[in-house]
Order: structure tokens, then C-alpha cells, then sequence
């Protein structure tokens, strides 16, 4: 049986991972729910344990946030904030500067594949409106995403099922992640300069449009409202899906239309992709993995890089969801579960950006500007590998400072 397991959980994995075979050309939502079909199909799971197995805390969070961004992308939230940031820039440098920024900060609040979605077509229909070479912003656009994400539990699906898994508060587990997350993105930044600004061409960017964009005047309000829920501890599933219902109650009709907007293929995937790595969460082959692998405590340096390295590892081998599901419940054996929850996110999120296929806000930004640029590996490995190397110790280093503080 576990043979069987271990099968059907490396096939579904091949599926999700090259998300179209020749000999099976389903896409990854359809790999997903063939995979658990076939878990519970040869006993890996019965029908009751695969509904057990999904995480619907994780999955309400999800919905909830992305019908918001519906109703905020409506609203004229993202098209206000990116011409308020792109008046600032003056120049290419300084924009690739401020699209950094843009995309890592807003990546920390809202979700970071629909931050990609959202600012992938504004940036390239400015660069090419200015004669810019895309591939630096597009870099830009999808690092800081991963990185600017991990800050909070609300900024990517992993850190959603962390903080379900963890119990962490969302202050709580913003206090630790942020300023590792914020110096990550600093780095990033500071990298992404280097590597391009003489790539970039001289001179001044035209002048922005002098239109100014309407704001619905509930966005701020609800926005503001649903952070301070999150951080008062409520439940933060409802309290996203309750500013969503805001704007279906202001504007008195049927919500079909956001509705359509969802991406409801990717709940689906993730309903699928639980019950897989639960079925092989089954077996007990990871947690004889993780034992043999896993530092026993994460007291000194060398057990802390030994835990990052695994985490890192794991992450471009099985994909950073199924490595936090695998993972998690081994953490609470640690001395101080709070670091190793908080390492966990952190570690499977920037080491997202090691590869184009490591994260799929990289695949969102590589096929939005697919027809003016094509994001090519190579192109993207050149820097994702050095950022990777740069940032990942940075931002383990200063959680580890962090905590030694906050404990003496």
C-alpha cells in the first residue's frame, strides 16, 4: 500500500510540477484532483478522511481574500496606488526601484499571486510605452512578491496554512516576519539595481498621465477595517470574506460577476493537493525523512542552516505547499515552535524565487508578459540564484537576532 502511495503522489507531483505532459496533457487542477481521486481510490485515504484532510480554514482565507481583491481591484485601489507610485519615478532606475517596493508591500497585505496578476500588464504596458527593456521590472515584480509575502499570514497560500497549523497570531507572527521579510526586500531591491541599472536607458521617463483616478470611497474604509480585524486576533477567513460582503451588500446586486473573477481553479487545486500530501503524510515516510534529516533543536548556527538547507531543499523538490503540509507536524517538537513556524514560512517562500518554476507568482508574471517578453529560465535563473543565496541567510540571520532579543 504505501508503494502505491508513494506512486501516485510522485505522479501527481510530475503533473502539478511540468503542468503539461504530452501523454497527459490535464493541466495542474486536473493532476491534483486525479491524484486524490486515486489516493482514495486504492485505500490511501477513505472519502471521510480526504474531507478531513482539507484545510478549510486555509481555503475560506483564500476565497475570502481574493473576491476582496476583486472588489478593491474594482474599486480603483491597485490602478490609484501604481499611478501614485509611478509619478514618483523619473527615471528607469528609479522605477525599477519603486516596482520593487510596490510589489513586495503590497504583497504582504494582499495575496502575492494577485498582486502579480494585478501589476504584471500595468508595468509592462508602461515599459513599453517608454522603450524599457521588460525582463528587469518582471524580476522585480515577482521576487519582491515571494519576499514582501512571507511578512504575513495573509500575504500567500503556505503562510495561510502556517497560521492555521500554528495557532500564531497575525501580530503575532507580523512582528517576527516582517522585518526579516523588509530586509529580504531591501536586498532584493539593492540587487535588482546592480544587476541592471546600466542595462537601463538614460534619461527621463515620460511624463505620467495628468488624469486622476477615482477611488471608491468605501476601498480605504473596508481595507482599513480588515487589517484591524486581522490584528485583533479575529477569525481571518470571515474577517476577509466579511469585507468582501461589504461591497456585495453596497452595491445591491448579485456578485456573479466578481464571482467569475476567482480563481476557483486554484482552491480546487489546493483541496486536491491536501488530500494527496495527507495520504502520503500517511505512510510515516516523511516523518522518518524529516528524523533522519531534521536537526533534533534549533539552538546554534550550524542546527539553524541545517533546518533552512532542509526546508530550502524541500521546497524545489516537492514545491513549498506540500513542504509546509509534510513539515508541519513535526515543528511542534522544537523548543521554540514560534521559530521554527516563522522559519518555516519564511525559508519555503524566498527560496520560491531560486528558480521561475519555484513559485507560481513567477509563472503568473512569465505568462502575462509573454506576448511583449518572454521570461525565459535561464534569463530568470541568472538572478533568482544569487538572490536566493543573498537573501535567505539575511532574513534567517536577522529572525535569529530577533529572537535572541526578544528572549534576553
Amino acid at each position: 500500500m504505501h508503494a502505491a502511495v508513494v506512486t501516485v503522489f510522485l505522479a501527481t507531483y510530475l503533473l502539478v510540477a511540468t503542468r503539461r505532459l504530452t501523454w497527459l496533457p490535464v493541466g495542474r487542477v486536473a493532476g491534483a484532483l486525479l491524484g486524490a481521486a486515486v489516493m482514495v481510490a486504492i485505500g490511501g485515504l477513505t472519502p471521510a478522511q480526504s474531507f478531513a484532510a482539507i484545510d478549510h480554514d486555509t481555503i475560506l482565507l483564500l476565497f475570502g481574500m481574493m473576491l476582496l481583491i476583486v472588489y478593491l481591484e474594482r474599486g480603483g485601489l491597485f490602478a490609484r496606488v501604481v499611478a501614485g507610485a509611478l509619478t514618483l519615478a523619473r527615471t528607469p532606475g528609479q522605477l525599477l526601484v519603486l516596482v520593487s517596493l510596490l510589489s513586495g508591500i503590497l504583497s504582504a497585505f494582499l495575496v502575492n499571486d494577485a498582486v502579480c496578476l494585478l501589476l504584471t500588464p500595468i508595468v509592462v504596458a508602461l515599459g513599453v510605452r517608454a522603450g524599457l527593456p521588460l525582463a528587469p521590472y518582471l524580476l522585480a515584480i515577482c521576487t519582491s512578491a515571494n519576499i514582501g509575502s512571507a511578512a504575513t499570514l495573509v500575504g500567500n497560500p503556505q503562510n495561510m496554512i502556517i497560521g492555521n497549523l500554528s495557532g500564531l497570531g497575525f501580530g503575532e507572527f507580523m512582528a517576527l516576519a516582517g522585518p526579516p521579510a523588509l530586509v529580504g526586500l531591501a536586498i532584493n531591491t539593492g540587487l535588482l539595481w546592480l544587476y541592471y541599472r546600466r542595462r537601463l536607458p538614460a534619461g527621463s521617463l515620460p511624463a505620467a498621465p495628468d488624469r486622476v483616478l477615482a477611488i471608491d470611497p468605501l476601498v480605504l474604509p473596508v481595507l482599513a477595517l480588515v487589517t484591524i480585524g486581522f490584528l485583533a486576533g479575529l477569525h481571518l477567513g470571515y474577517t476577509a470574506l466579511a469585507g468582501a460582503l461589504v461591497f456585495v451588500v453596497r452595491d445591491r446586486r448579485a456578485p456573479e460577476a466578481a464571482l467569475a473573477k476567482v480563481d476557483w481553479g486554484l482552491l480546487v487545486f489546493f483541496c486536491g493537493l491536501f488530500i494527496v500530501v495527507q495520504a502520503l503524510a500517511n505512510t510515516d515516510l516523511p516523518a522518518r525523512v524529516w528524523a533522519g534529516a531534521a536537526p533534533s533543536q534549533l539552538g546554534s548556527p550550524g542546527e539553524l542552516a541545517a533546518f533552512t538547507g532542509l526546508l530550502a531543499l524541500g521546497s524545489n523538490v516537492v514545491s513549498n505547499v506540500p513542504m509546509v503540509l509534510l513539515a508541519g507536524p513535526e515543528i511542534a517538537a522544537y523548543a521554540d515552535p514560534r521559530m521554527a513556524w516563522v522559519l518555516l514560512a519564511l525559508v519555503t517562500t524566498v527560496a520560491g524565487n531560486f528558480t521561475l518554476l519555484g513559485s507560481v507568482a513567477n509563472l503568473i508574471v512569465a505568462e502575462q508578459a509573454a506576448p511583449q517578453h518572454e521570461l525565459g529560465f535561464f534569463e530568470y535563473l541568472r538572478f533568482g540564484v544569487v538572490s536566493t543565496l543573498l537573501v535567505l541567510p539575511a532574513v534567517v540571520a536577522v529572525l535569529w537576532c530577533e529572537l535572541r532579543w526578544l528572549s534576553g
